[in-house]
């Protein structure tokens, strides 16, 4: 019975190629294969549905229902079986459709007739496209022979609309990938930007997903699928010294290229008619549509180590390695599911603005974009299914979206956003030289951050005082083997030598928690953020650190130097560190190398319990900088990794601006200079209340000195602390509201 079926199915398959073949319209073709599966299968009812758009599904093409009712029945996503089929990706077979949970009635298609029920989803790599579905009078169940053969078809067709063979008359069948798509992500670099896509991974592209010689499509198979064991035993074998997760994953890969279950199902679709390419694309679908709902995080993982190796075998199967030709343009916007510090930097530059499939607002690539001040928007679902090379985007980082393929009005409107923003730019420009003065007489230092010695130009263009923040983790973060101390002692005396004798603040390695060395032994922590990171790795690992400080002390050549330790939660941290340097110092004075004319020690305040460190601490640190990103996330208990909570607490919390204010104060008691570091710091709102409180540094990205400056220039912070203190006097939760009233008014 099986192996008839499997004739059959592939006679079905057959008769499909054929009508593929044909010079026809593309309605002309979706008629002809519903009624050929309808023929095959011995049924009353065959009929597809496809996506107008997001949510809506149209009756395309029907061998059994009402003519009439073809481009005219929709339903929303959700809606009747047709609609559960679509929003949960599985498969519906009942003998009794009227009776199913979710039916609903369509008297204009006449479906009354029909008692059984079969709907398959129309999907490619989770990409949802449609819903084949057949039905008939007799009340049964469909078997799961004839289950399998319409998913074949299903899978057929979605091949098939990715190649565009649909395209014809009617709304629901315009061309796959040309039409205007916007995606919705978060922001992780803000921005605005315009160019053409290039993919960091090109797609792999299956042109054939038919097969005339089962036999050899197995053979072929089987010969990638070896070719893939080999190439993962042998980054297996080069990684068997390497970190803890990176041989979990080829662990995973290893696993799955020896999976039998795997194997049995690609060649059984290969029985029924479909090229290898194929066989390993569906069930790369199937995988994809099993447990991508999957809530468990570790499902999810296994999901991407699949999809990673089932790309792979399609590359070696089809010939189409990352080397396909293309040019990248001119403008290029970067599309990636993830990328890493190291690969980003490669492109460097070049780049227009970048859009992720997935991403953190704190991970690698997000540090690299903002060093090199390139939008980016992360965790922008679908992006890598629906762009294509050469594709036009619109890239808004500050609005958290990407315009894929923009229509005239899109364009427009954001051609006009692009040009306030550069009319905005001269204007600050104009200003650039100029102090950042209020108008109630207080001058506010505005400092840039950096990591690379790529941001040092912008040091002069920017109109900024000085470094206040370099971060040194980069030049760790981007290389494969720890950096040598004379490479680091070179690097710091350029970026000292950049900065033409204005100050620089260099922050030690900063790793831990989203900051993971590639050379470095992961710590498995249920917390990594509130774990062994920053200044605690530093103290545990003193040959790092010390390392580190004699290159710093190399590097200023004398001149002189600033150096902060990062996460300091206590005080015998912060006097643990100065220890290591004052050793480092007397090593370098044996050694008979220069030691710096001036030497500031400072720690980041980023931790509530170091704002109650004891009077004492105030006073023998240098220098405090609140670090605002993480100093924020532990105050309000809201991880800023998390896109649920991170966005529900507010800078301008009344609470927040009166501990912040309290930390100037002790600051003021005791002569300690304190600068504000972060995110905040450059959001000109925010900046002009931080001044407002009594913060006179602000360290940000070198965009945003000229805004900040520009509003700062433009405000009296007495009325706006008098507009501050009246908020919090009445109670009111944030002072955001008032504040932006008051601006609204006296700017």
């Amino acid at each position: 019975m099986t192996q008839d079926f499997t004739t059959d199915s592939r006679q079905m398959l057959g008769r499909l190629r054929a009508v593929m073949a044909e010079d026809a319209a593309g309605q002309t073709r979706l008629d002809q294969i519903t009624r050929l599966i309808a023929e095959e299968m011995r049924i009353e009812v065959c009929s597809i549905y496809l996506f107008r758009d997001a949510e809506t599904l149209e009756l395309c093409a029907t061998e059994g229902l009402n003519a009439d009712s073809v481009h005219h029945t929709r339903l929303r996503m959700g809606e009747g079986l047709v609609g559960r089929v679509a929003r949960t990706g599985k498969v519906i077979n009942t003998d009794d459709a009227p009776g199913t949970r979710g039916f609903r009635y369509m008297p204009e298609t006449g479906e009354e007739a029909y008692s059984s029920f079969m709907g398959v989803p129309i999907q490619r790599l989770g990409e949802k496209l449609g819903v084949l579905v057949v039905q008939s009078r007799s009340a049964r169940s469909f078997s799961d022979e004839e289950v399998y053969a319409v998913e074949v078809v299903a899978m057929v067709l979605a091949e098939m609309a990715e190649l565009g063979v649909f395209v014809g008359e009617g709304a629901a069948l315009s061309a796959r990938h040309q039409q205007p798509v916007l995606l919705r992500g978060a922001t992780a670099q803000e921005g605005t930007a315009r160019g053409h896509v290039w993919l960091h991974e090109p797609r792999v592209v299956v042109t054939n997903p038919f097969a005339d010689d089962p036999d050899r499509e197995r053979e072929r198979l089987n010969e990638a699928v070896e070719e893939l064991r080999v190439g993962v035993d042998r980054m297996l074998s080069v990684a068997s010294n390497g970190d803890k997760e990176q041989l979990e994953v080829l662990e995973s890969y290893r696993m799955f290229a020896n999976s039998k279950g795997w194997m049995r199902r690609m060649e059984a679709d290969i029985d029924r008619g479909l090229s290898a390419e194929a066989a390993v694309e569906k069930e790369q679908s199937t995988a994809r549509a099993r447990l991508g709902q999957a809530a468990d995080a570790y499902l999810r993982d296994r999901l991407h180590d699949l999809d990673d190796l089932s790309n792979r075998l399609l590359r070696i199967l089809t010939g189409q390695g990352n080397e396909t030709g293309a040019e990248m343009p001119p403008d290029p916007i970067l599309i990636a599911r993830n990328i890493g510090p190291a690969e980003l930097l490669d492109y460097g530059r070049s780049l227009k603005g970048i859009v992720l499939e997935e991403g953190a607002v704190g991970s690698h690539a997000t540090i690299v974009a903002r060093a090199l001040a390139i939008p980016l928007v992360i965790n922008a679902s679908g992006v890598l299914n629906e762009a294509l090379n050469g594709d036009p985007i619109l890239v808004d980082g500050d609005q958290g979206v990407a315009h894929l393929r923009p229509d005239d009005t899109v364009i427009a409107a954001f051609r006009d956003k692009m040009a306030m923003q550069a009319k905005a730019q001269e204007r600050y420009t104009s200003i650039r030289d100029k102090p950042a003065e209020t108008l109630c007489g207080q001058t506010i230092s505005l400092t840039m951050n950096a990591g690379l010695m790529a941001d040092l130009p912008s040091l002069e263009g920017s109109g900024a005082d000085g470094v206040g923040l370099f971060r040194t983790e980069l030049q760790f973060l981007v290389r494969s083997q720890m950096p040598k101390r004379a490479e680091l002692s070179e690097l710091y005396g350029r970026v000292m030598d950049a900065a033409k004798g204005r100050r620089v603040v260099f922050r030690t390695l900063d790793i831990g928690s989203d900051k993971v060395l590639p050379y470095m032994k992961p710590t498995d922590e249920p917390n990594p953020a509130l774990g062994w990171r920053a200044i605690r790795v530093g103290l545990d690992k003193p040959g790092v650190m010390r390392m580190q400080l004699q290159a710093l002390i190399r590097g200023a050549a004398g001149r002189p130097l600033s150096i902060m330790f990062p996460f300091v939660a206590q005080r015998d941290e912060f006097d643990a560190g100065r220890r290591e340097m004052d050793k480092a110092l007397s090593r370098e004075r044996i050694l008979g190398h220069p030691i710096p004319e001036d030497i500031k020690i400072g720690a980041m305040l980023e931790t509530p319990s170091l704002a109650y460190a004891p009077d004492q601490f105030y006073r023998d640190v240098d220098f405090l900088s609140i670090g605002g990103n993480d100093l924020k996330q532990f105050f309000f208990a809201a991880d800023r990794e998390n896109e649920r909570v991170r966005r529900r607490y507010d800078t301008l919390n009344v609470s927040f601006l009166t501990f912040l204010q309290s930390i100037v104060e002790r600051c003021l008691a005791t002569g300690t200079p304190l600068s504000f570091c972060g995110e905040d710091a450059g959001r000109p709102i925010e900046a002009a209340c931080l001044a407002a409180i009594g913060l006179r540094n602000l360290s940000m990205r070198p965009a945003s000195i000229g805004p900040v400056k520009s509003i700062l220039r433009r405000t009296d912070l007495n009325e706006l602390r008098a507009v501050i203190d009246a908020a919090g006097v009445r109670g009111e939760q944030s002072v955001r509201t008032p504040v932006m009233e008051y601006l609204r008014e006296k700017l």
